[in-house]
């Protein structure tokens, strides 16, 4: 599973912020929305899940 910076994406900059993880499926069927470090922006900000 892999999860990418909405801001980021939105702020235009270049690059991505992306983290790799696992869940399991059963007990989170729905995509998952964590606030992780974006090391560009320098800042915590919101992930969602895109795979």
């Amino acid at each position: 599973m892999i999860l990418e910076c909405t801001e980021h994406k939105e702020s235009g900059m270049p690059g991505t912020s992306r983290y790799i993880t696992t869940k399991n499926r059963k007990n989170t069927p729905e995509r998952l929305e964590l606030r992780k470090y974006n090391p560009i922006l320098k800042r915590y900000t919101l992930h969602r899940e895109i795979k």
